[in-house]
């Protein structure tokens, strides 16, 4: 097994971009529709740079807008060098970056090498071929179990429910990992590392700052496929060993990667999808010849309790300072419900999302946000049954992801809250007809709105960058809170509790989810709220 690399010494940490970056995730069809077909596009994306730049991010991470048959929403790549028309041409995507660029933003997008479409050409020419041709050894084909082959070559499960293989006429099965028009490449192929080599280049080439990459723990099998030996294995993704999933291998495939970003200027950088069975099995993919960042599921995946959050933040700073590389954290994104939901919905979701959001922003690292969450959305859990059309419901008809990829709303009173152009009959999903105070529109003139207080936020947390990458101090304070104190003079207080808690003020109120009540040295804290402090001592 791979242990990690040496630590890093301090002055090889230098902040730089990527270190304290918000990276803010567009699920682009569902951010704005700018062509009237009721599905978001990179033109949609395009108008409303001006709002992602006042929001005050620092880069977009772009979900994938690739030529593809859409059986997993792009993820199913059948074109890696082409924009599908259902999200522009080639020509949009130059202008996006452009001009993202002109107002101050970077652009990442997602990479999927770990399988491809079925609609692929080379997997189309694999279908044409015969057993045992070249054009099969880009995926991985293997011959059946079984006195006549019938069964599949191994007991390996499909992320998406059933068997991760399916059979062809001619009597060979190929793997797919995801859904079956996902078919897996074969990556002991060097074909398979030339050709990325040569996607990659293409589009940093056009000015990309950056890769989000897919499955980034995939890629490589265990030798010989062996069998798991135990069934309903997608809870053991991110828990146990698999030999599908977070094999050594992948990494000689990221350091590959990373030589070739440090080949172009401006910090070019490689985000890891990567979930592993340790949090030091996830510190290898961000050693310092590897990827820049790696997506922080434990702390997505955390309760709402203080002591947990505080387990996994001081896990997550632990093990990442072991190889110099700032820590990122998420609460949501597309693929998980929403965390006004998953906090407990209505006002108490809501209430405990915003604060989450500050503890969020006043840690060190790198922070992501999901479209809408700024607007506090909640999952949508009454979408009609005919618009549910998430493969990962056939793994369960309870886990789709639909609800947390409907359009966001940008203004109150106009068809599709501004979402689509007027005329258009329906979104992609259907919008909740009680979404407009949630609207950009409305919550921009509301001081005390959810959208308001992460613009505050991150103008506050642009101005005080001066924090560096120091883990935070972390103060005395009551069963139920956390506390923290970070250079600078920053101080972070936050009652997780239900009721109101009383600890030591720590200075002057920067920004509060809930206003403290402050008083002889004491500030009473409302339930489940946050507040940032300017330190006395400062």
């Amino acid at each position: 097994m791979t242990e990690l690399a040496h630590p890093v010494h301090e002055a090889a940490t230098a902040t730089r971009w990527w270190r304290d970056a918000v990276i803010y995730q567009v699920y682009v069809r569902s951010f704005a529709d700018g062509n009237g077909d009721g599905i978001g596009d990179l033109l949609g994306v395009r108008s409303r740079l001006p709002y992602l730049a006042d929001l005050g991010v620092d880069a977009l991470w772009l979900t994938p807008f690739f030529t593809s048959p859409m059986a997993d929403f792009g993820y199913d790549v059948a074109d890696y060098r082409d924009v599908d028309p259902i999200f522009g041409s080639l020509a949009d995507a130059r202008a996006l970056i452009d001009e993202a660029h002109r107002h101050g933003l970077r652009i990442i997008v997602d990479v999927v090498p770990n399988h491809t479409s079925d609609r692929h050409a080379w997997f189309q020419e694999a279908l044409a071929a015969a057993p045992g041709d070249p054009a099969r050894e880009r995926y991985i084909f293997r011959p059946g179990k079984g006195p006549g082959g019938e069964l599949p070559p191994n007991d390996w499960e499909s992320v998406f429910g059933g068997s991760a293989w399916t059979r062809l006429p001619d009597g060979e099965w190929y793997l797919h990992l995801f859904a079956a028009e996902q078919p897996d490449l074969n990556w002991d192929n060097p074909e398979i590392h030339a050709e990325f080599e040569s996607i990659l280049r293409f589009w940093l080439d056009l000015g990309v700052d950056g890769f989000r990459i897919d499955v980034a723990h995939g890629m490589v099998k265990a030798p010989g496929l062996p069998d798991v030996g135990h069934p309903d294995q997608v809870r053991m993704i991110g828990a146990e060993v698999v030999p599908f999933f977070d094999q050594d291998g992948v990494h000689e495939i990221h350091r590959a990667w990373r030589r070739l970003l440090d080949s172009y200027p401006g910090e070019r950088i490689g985000v890891a999808e990567a979930w592993a069975p340790s949090a030091l099995r996830l510190a290898n993919y961000i050693r310092p010849d590897e990827l820049h960042q790696a997506f922080n599921f434990h702390f997505l995946t955390a309760p709402w309790d203080a002591a947990r959050f505080r387990a996994v933040i001081d896990e997550s700073l632990a093990t990442a300072g072991l190889v110099g590389a700032p820590t990122t954290w998420v609460l949501s994104n597309h693929d998980v419900k929403r965390h006004v939901t998953r906090y407990g919905h209505g006002e108490a979701g809501l209430r405990r999302a915003r604060a989450a959001m500050l503890l969020t922003l006043g840690l060190p690292g790198s922070a992501y946000i999901y479209q809408g969450e700024e607007l506090g959305l909640p999952e949508v859990l009454d979408l009609p049954e005919e618009f549910l059309l998430d493969p990962q419901r056939l793994r369960n008809p309870d886990d789709g992801r639909d609800g947390c990829r409907v359009p966001i709303p940008w203004a109150d009173g106009e068809p599709h809250f501004g979402f689509s152009l007027p005329g258009v009959e329906g979104t992609w999903l259907p919008m909740p007809e009680s979404w407009g105070p949630l609207s950009v529109e409305a919550q921009l003139g509301d001081p005390r709105s959810t959208l308001n207080l992460y613009r505050d936020a991150l103008r506050i947390r642009r101005e005080l960058r001066s924090f560096g990458d120091a883990p935070p101090v972390w103060l005395d304070s009551p069963e139920g809170t956390l506390a923290f104190a970070r250079d600078g003079g920053f101080a972070c207080t936050v009652n997780l509790t239900g009721e109101p808690v009383e600890l030591p003020a720590q200075g002057r109120v920067l920004l509060a989810s809930v206003p403290p009540v402050v008083e002889g040295g004491l500030a009473r804290l409302a339930p489940d709220s946050a507040v940032w402090w300017r330190r006395d001592d400062a």
